[in-house]
This record gives C-alpha cells, sequence and structure tokens, in this order.
C-alpha cells in the first residue's frame, strides 16, 4: 500500500516536477532560463540586453553570461521605484502590484516586484512541500486538523495607490490555495496581519489555544515566543499546569520551518514542544522560493530547478571581483561556498540575493544555507562564517547542556595585556553551568573546522572566545529600540566585523539590570 500511495503521489503536479528536474537537472534549467528570456524579450531590459539573440543562442546560458551583468539592488532600486509608480515593461511584462519589502537591522529597506507568475510558482512550491512530506511521511494524519501559518504583514500601499507591499510570506498567504483557507487555516489574515507582533502573537495564542493543531509553518524564533503565550494562556483558561505545547495541542505533527536556519533551534523546539514531530526546512526570500528538505532524515535542502528560477553561484571569495566565476549546477562542486544570484520571473536578472549556500550533494542538488554575504569576521585574519559559528554553539550546547535562543558575535579589540578577540553576546533558554566550559567548547570547535582561526590561536595572536550571557529579552528590546516596526523578518545580525550591533546590545542589557 505504501508503494501505492508514492506512485500515486509522483503523478501530481508539483512532484511531478520535482521528479522531472531531479532527472533532467541541467536541461530544465537552461530551458527555464530560455523561457524566462523570451517571456522578456520587449521589455526594457530585454531590449537593453538583447534577450531575444541570446534566447535563441546555441548555449543560451554562455551567451546570457556574457551580455547580462551581474547585479545588486543598487542596479535595480530606480527601476523598481518605476515599476512601484506604475511603471510597464520595465523589467518583466505588464504591470507589477505586490511588492516584497525586507526590514530589519540586517537589511536597508529594499523593495523587489514580485510577478503573479512568482506567486504561482511559490504557491506551488509550498503545496508540493506539503505533499512531499506526506510522501516521505505516509501519515496523512495532519490533514485531520487546523493548520497554522504565521506570515508577515502585508496591506495597501497609500504611498503608491493600487499596490501592495510587506513580506513576501504574507503576500502568498494572501493568494493562498481556496481548499487551504476552508479546510486547513487556524488563523484568518486578519489576525495574523496585525501590526503589532506582540498583539499578533496574543491574538494567535487566543485563536488556537483550544483547536486541534497538527501542523505549523513559521520563523522558528517566532514559534519560540509564541509557544511560551500558549502554555500560559492554556493554564490560565483550564487551570492546568502544562508545561510544553504537546499538552496543548497533543496531536501536533509537523513543523515547516524557514526565515531562519532550523539547526540552531531545532533542540529547543521539540524540547518546547514536548513530544517528537517531524521537521520540514524550506529556504525562500523575497526573490523566490528555492529549497525543501525533501528527506526527513536529511537536513540538507533539495534546490527546486523549476520554480522560475535560474541560478548561478560565485565563489565566495571571488566575490567583488572584476570577472568572478560564474557557476551554474552544471559545474558547481560540494563543499565550497558560493554567493548566489537568481535570474526569476519577478524580473531579476543575474540579481545577488546575499545569501551563501554550500552544495552538500549534486545530482539531486542538496544545499544548506551558510548564513549571509555579511556573515563573516576577518577582522583579525580568522575568516570565521556564519555556519562555522552555528555549529560552534550547536558544538558548545551538546556538551555543556545549555541551549541558546539568540546571539551576535563581534570582534574584541586588544587591551593592555590581552589578545584580540571575539566577544559572543548570547540570550541562554538555558545557561550552562559554567561559562567557561561553554567558551571551550567554542573555541575547540572553531579550531577544529577554521584552520584560519587554528593558526591565530596556536600563535597566540588571538584569544579564545568571550561570552557575556545576556538576561532574557535583551535581544528582542534592542530590536524594539532599533526598528520602527517589528515584523517576520526583523532578525537580530548573527555577525559584524564592529561593535556597533555589540555595543548597542550591551547598553540595553544594562539598563535591564
Amino acid at each position: 500500500m505504501d508503494d501505492i500511495v508514492r506512485s500515486a503521489l509522483q503523478w501530481m503536479g508539483p512532484l511531478r516536477r520535482v521528479k522531472e528536474f531531479k532527472a533532467r537537472p541541467v536541461a530544465t534549467q537552461r530551458s527555464l532560463l530560455r523561457r524566462l528570456l523570451r517571456r522578456a524579450v520587449d521589455t526594457e531590459w530585454g531590449r537593453r540586453f538583447g534577450f531575444s539573440e541570446i534566447a535563441e543562442a546555441s548555449d543560451v546560458v554562455q551567451a546570457y553570461q556574457e551580455r547580462v551583468p551581474l547585479h545588486t539592488h543598487a542596479d535595480i532600486a530606480d527601476d523598481a521605484e518605476r515599476i512601484r509608480n506604475g511603471a510597464a515593461d520595465v523589467m518583466w511584462p505588464g504591470t507589477v502590484t505586490n511588492f516584497a519589502v525586507s526590514s530589519g537591522t540586517v537589511s536597508d529597506g529594499k523593495v523587489i516586484p514580485i510577478s503573479d507568475e512568482t506567486i504561482d510558482h511559490n504557491r506551488s512550491f509550498s503545496v508540493g512541500t506539503g505533499l512531499n512530506y506526506l510522501k516521505e511521511s505516509l501519515d496523512p494524519s495532519f490533514f485531520g486538523g487546523s493548520h497554522l501559518t504565521l506570515p508577515g504583514r502585508v496591506e495597501e500601499d497609500p504611498n503608491y495607490p493600487g499596490t501592495k507591499a510587506g513580506e513576501i510570506s504574507g503576500i502568498l498567504a494572501e493568494n493562498a490555495p481556496g481548499f487551504f483557507r476552508a479546510l486547513f487555516q487556524a488563523v484568518p489574515n486578519e489576525v495574523t496581519f496585525l501590526p503589532s507582533w506582540e498583539e499578533k502573537l496574543q491574538a494567535v495564542a487566543e485563536r488556537t489555544v483550544d483547536k486541534d493543531i497538527r501542523l505549523l509553518v513559521m520563523v522558528p524564533t517566532w514559534a519560540l515566543n509564541l509557544f511560551d503565550l500558549l502554555i500560559d494562556l492554556h493554564n490560565e483558561r483550564h487551570g492546568d499546569t502544562a508545561t510544553t505545547v504537546g499538552e496543548v495541542w497533543p496531536n501536533l505533527q509537523v513543523f515547516i520551518s524557514g526565515g531562519v536556519a532550523l539547526r540552531s533551534y531545532r533542540d529547543l523546539i521539540e524540547e518546547k514542544i514536548g513530544h517528537d514531530i517531524d521537521f520540514v526546512e524550506t529556504y525562500g526570500a523575497s526573490e523566490g522560493f528555492f529549497s525543501f528538505q525533501d528527506e526527513l532524515d536529511d537536513p540538507s535542502m533539495l534546490l527546486h530547478l523549476d520554480n522560475g528560477v535560474f541560478y548561478e553561484f560565485v565563489p565566495l571569495d571571488e566575490r567583488g571581483d572584476d570577472a568572478p566565476t560564474r557557476h551554474t549546477i552544471a559545474d558547481v562542486e560540494p563543499g565550497v561556498r558560493y554567493s548566489l544570484y537568481v535570474t526569476s520571473c519577478s524580473g531579476l536578472w543575474a540579481y545577488e540575493v546575499g545569501d551563501v549556500l554550500r552544495f552538500t550533494q549534486t545530482f539531486p542538488h542538496k544545499i544548506t544555507v551558510a548564513g549571509r554575504t555579511s556573515d563573516m569576521i576577518d577582522e583579525y585574519g580568522e575568516a570565521i562564517y556564519g555556519d562555522e559559528v552555528r555549529t560552534a554553539l550547536k558544538a558548545a550546547c551538546e556538551a555543556t547542556g545549555a541551549h541558546v535562543s539568540d546571539y551576535h558575535v563581534a570582534p574584541r579589540p586588544a587591551t593592555n595585556g590581552t589578545q584580540p578577540g571575539h566577544e559572543w553576546l548570547v540570550e541562554f533558554e538555558r545557561p550552562p553551568d559554567a561559562l567557561a566550559a561553554f567558551e571551550r567548547a567554542l573555541d575547540e570547535h572553531l579550531q577544529e573546522v577554521n584552520r584560519h582561526y587554528y593558526i591565530r590561536r596556536e600563535g597566540d595572536a588571538l584569544d579564545g572566545p568571550d561570552v557575556s550571557s545576556l538576561p532574557e529579552g535583551t535581544f528582542y528590546r534592542w530590536l524594539q529600540a532599533t526598528n520602527d516596526d517589528i515584523s517576520g523578518q526583523t532578525k537580530v545580525p548573527r555577525m559584524s566585523d564592529t561593535r556597533e550591533v555589540a555595543d548597542g546590545v550591551l547598553a540595553a542589557a544594562e539598563r535591564d539590570r
């Protein structure tokens, strides 16, 4: 029976496309690029770069890379503003009325046009993720209750009449399939679009505390805040002494994660829930939905090669060069850090996303997100990357029994009698018995995985990690103080080559003491 179910699912649209691109990955991406170029030949960008000629080239990828340069948001900002004001046929055919607006301290309010085609692709991606989970788990129980999603906000933009702006998750929620709204949606959009995240989380807890929630879709950091509210509300309503989410939602089956790396929060979420559930990690951004965890026992994610996005990968150590190597899936290598560039059906052409990926394997192509292009500290020649910081934290938690809820790493200059080093600002859900043991575990892991760090530590040119334990809620209060609005995309910067964030957070902690 299981084989029959798997076979039947393979012929459903989203899963059939996955099966096809896994069989022909390079050809799928080339055909997709050709389609995108042909679709946009009569746009301003199409005429500017000669899309009609590129689309007919025998080697469409080579022709594209020769004619179309890599772009950053600064290169498209003026055209994006024109599109927002109603200009048609600029980067993509027709007019665009939806715009994803990034926010928070790790970005500068970049605006990305979101075409109807992108919305359709992202909706199919989301449905396909759920169907793939069913194929892998062979457990349809999650269809027997409600599904709780926690998207960001989207709203009419009074400065640009006839358009909507907000987070990509909110745009997708507004365009969710009708069957989902009718059969599964636990909380209506008017609640999840509340402008205040404190009010939103409280309202969501009140609406769901007595519902049969089977599936969650949300950013892990916000899930932890919601869980605490939910347990307290349940105990208040029912005079209970519940300590886990599983006592409130006993049939909770699967957590679909996105927005931040799940591995930093999975252990803590499992402890809060209190019973075994499945996790499915996804990777999406304003620029597109890129990958999903297609096997429950493999934490790496399958790169979706037929979701309206053509991918290019520039080795991170070549980023910023005048003529960096532009790889495609045909020639990427596992283990190398790449900066991601995308060409999409929203009219982004060789556009830098700002994320760093590593392939864990090719054919099929699976990735992990190593961090942002800004997630690196090389102040003293140590060249530490975001993924190394995350694995060091995980190793230190495993060694000491600690749980970390938030963190930031910054350089610590040399002082009289000490070498320079790194200060780790950490908010613990469960602190270690001894910070010294936690610091030692961080140091040992970094020396093991990073040769530059090891050489500087061995040569006594760099001190070991200095961990500052912060009071509960410090990072959130700092976010409130430094942002006009808190949203699903408002995140704590994980690393910085300067002390600006660290000093601000420490000042916020001092005010709380």
